[in-house]
């Protein structure tokens, strides 16, 4: 069975700079089954759901349905359940957790101070192992199902602290899956690898193979992130940081043709300038251009073909100094 995860392996698609940006995430528990847009087509009200869209709209906030691996029973009533808050920005990164009967509690919340990493005392610490969040939601793509499922299942059987959860965006790198506090997104994953991750995490370290991205950060930025990891060997989580990412336009063809927005724009590859410091005070500057060259392939089961995006690094250089600062354990 031909598979748009078979297609993206195949073709040996680059992972880095896919995955979803979430600065802070919140995770409500919802058994049962999830349908294509789990937040208003599940047992969640659906009213709830789209309410919790709304509110987190813009504030750097996404929200994701969880549940345990194994078998969900098509039931309605859940009498408690578990909410995580998760920020993941360096040196800020933590972990908030409360249990509640109505998940109508979270339409409270201050979603633009928690998408700007302030909990102000919010819930409990979570004091656990790193959260490893699997996507599964076949309603949304199979390979999630065919191959996010079985994962989540052996690595919660071992005993890691393992959720499915509904969307994190790219089917095609199934099975896909973040891994908490630092937000880390993987691709192609195995229990193995993932293992790995939540083993380097303990230490307040990442596993830069199979990397997507963290999702604190834009796309030009999580490849920006992952290619000075590459360059210096870095795996330390919070010893980077992108302080910012400007596009760059291309130089105009003449003197009447200075907008972005002009025909001498058309067809032009968008690209950035992103900026990466370092803890020591070292800095560099990241070009990255968005590029559409790969072989066709479909971005999930059953989308036509066509060449996927990606984040190419064009080059990396190293700038002045910024002064240094700080890295903090995670904060819980």
């Amino acid at each position: 069975m031909s598979t748009c995860a078979t297609a993206s392996r195949e073709s040996a698609e680059s992972l880095a700079g896919t995955a979803a940006p979430a600065r802070t995430w919140l995770l409500i528990e919802q058994p049962g089954p999830w349908g294509t847009h789990a937040l208003t087509d599940s047992h969640l009200d659906p009213d709830v759901g789209r309410a919790l869209e709304t509110a987190a709209e813009g504030t750097g906030v996404r929200v994701a349905l969880i549940r345990r691996p194994g078998r969900h029973a098509d039931r309605h009533g859940a009498s408690r359940r578990r909410l995580f808050l998760a920020h993941t920005a360096p040196g800020r990164s933590w972990i908030r957790t409360t249990t509640v009967t109505d998940p109508r509690a979270a339409l409270g919340l201050d979603f633009a101070a928690l998408g700007a990493g302030e909990h102000h005392g919010l819930w409990e610490p979570y004091i656990g192992e790193p959260l490893v969040l699997v996507c599964t939601n076949g309603k949304r793509d199979r390979c999630c199902a065919l191959l996010g499922r079985p994962l989540a299942a052996e690595l919660a059987a071992g005993g890691t602290e393992a959720w499915e959860v509904t969307h994190i965006g790219g089917h095609r790198f199934s099975p896909t899956l973040f891994v908490l506090p630092y937000g880390y997104a993987y691709g192609r994953a195995s229990a193995p690898l993932v293992k790995q991750a939540v083993e380097t995490a303990r230490g307040g370290r990442i596993t830069i193979g199979h990397a997507r991205g963290r999702s604190a950060w834009d796309r030009p930025g999580q490849a920006a992130d992952l290619a000075v990891r590459e360059l210096i060997g870095e795996d330390l989580a919070d010893a980077l940081d992108v302080v910012r990412t400007d596009t760059v336009w291309p130089e105009p063809r003449s003197a009447d043709s200075l907008t972005p927005g002009s025909a001498t724009f058309a067809g032009a590859s968008a690209t950035w300038a992103v900026t990466v410091s370092h803890s020591d005070g070292r800095v560099w500057r990241v070009i990255v251009e968005q590029r559409a060259d790969g072989a066709a392939a479909p971005a999930s089961c059953g989308a036509p073909l066509g060449p996927p995006a990606r984040m190419a690094v064009v080059s990396i250089s190293e700038a002045s100094s910024m002064p240094q600062r700080t890295v903090q354990a995670a904060h819980r």
